[in-house]
């Protein structure tokens, strides 16, 4: 196949369907008629012989043969896209750019209050809009450029992103005021004698923790599982439970919710919370702006340079 032979346009409407799996979002992102894309659809199937994407419930899912062009198209897309916006300069004072974040709800409770605070000093006109960094798709929507962050413990974001070390950090074991866990050192007897809440955290790093727990002999005695940190705070505040949270999170909920935490009692890995960019974006003058941005605010004395998966 000749390089002549491939209308660009094209590769855009794939590098679309493979972020959003869905001809309707494809056609309103691209500004088409959703006939346009299926057309498109049907010249990129025809030109690679191959179906590339197949219509199921959970939407348009590549094959495994467009899943392997991916990382090549939209990268070759960014490098197209960085060249002929070369000149381009971002002012956050007059921007009215939105940004879009991937974060869990300990993220939100996090870094929130202290970024938008700066950027609302900074770039009045930029919004900050979070989607949920354990999403599925969220790769594909990083290479596409419609998350232009995440910031997490996210293993799964390898080849073809950028990292930058925010800070590390510990679990701690949390509870209310009064808890007859109050005021002791906190054993590994105790630690298993009490009620726990866990955070079932499916598609991040947290849920190394909960296998080191649940394999645990004793086990912990899990009396209720919820699906986010972000209820932690009100549900320890009336009740006897103790939960293990990361202790960044535990130092933001101990003063609203009259909490208090201690050292865990059982040797856990400690949590490296990193932010991270696709490779086409590393010279966005926009994706470099709040990226330094979070790093002012939230980061650890850097040890290393950014370093690329």
């Amino acid at each position: 196949m000749k390089l002549e032979e491939i209308d660009l346009n094209l590769l855009v409407v794939f590098n679309q369907l493979l972020a959003e799996r869905k001809v309707s979002r494809v056609a309103e992102n691209l500004g088409l008629g959703q006939p346009a894309v299926s057309n498109a659809l049907a010249r990129l199937r025809k030109l690679f012989d191959d179906e590339l994407f197949l219509r199921t419930a959970q939407g348009m899912q590549p094959t495994p043969f467009a899943e392997q062009l991916a990382e090549s198209i939209g990268y070759a897309l960014g490098m197209i896209h960085s060249a002929v916006n070369a000149r381009s300069s971002f002012d956050p004072a007059t921007s009215q750019r939105s940004f879009s974040v991937g974060m869990t709800d300990i993220g939100e409770i996090y870094f929130l209050p202290r970024l938008m605070q700066r950027i609302q000093q900074l770039a009045p006109g930029v919004t900050i809009s979070t989607v949920r960094n354990t999403s599925l798709h969220l790769r594909d929507a990083m290479e596409a450029g419609q998350v232009d962050l995440a910031i997490g413990l996210l293993p799964q974001l390898k080849s073809g992103f950028f990292q930058r070390r925010l800070f590390e950090q510990r679990y701690v074991c949390l509870f209310r005021q009064g808890h007859r866990l109050d005021g002791k050192r906190m054993k590994v007897a105790d630690f298993f004698a009490a009620d726990h809440v866990a955070v079932v955290s499916a598609g991040t790093g947290h849920g190394q923790v909960d296998e080191i727990l649940d394999n645990h002999t004793p086990q912990r005695r899990v009396t209720l599982k919820v699906p986010h940190f972000v209820a932690i705070g009100h549900l320890l505040q009336s009740t006897d439970l103790i939960a293990t949270v990361p202790e960044k999170l535990a130092e933001r909920m101990v003063q609203p919710f009259g909490l208090k935490h201690l050292p865990h009692p059982v040797e856990l890995p400690r949590i490296a919370i990193n932010v991270f960019w696709h490779a086409k974006y590393h010279k966005d003058p926009a994706n470099q702006w709040l990226r330094q941005l979070v790093a002012e605010l939230h980061a650890e004395p850097e040890r290393a340079p950014p370093r690329k998966r």
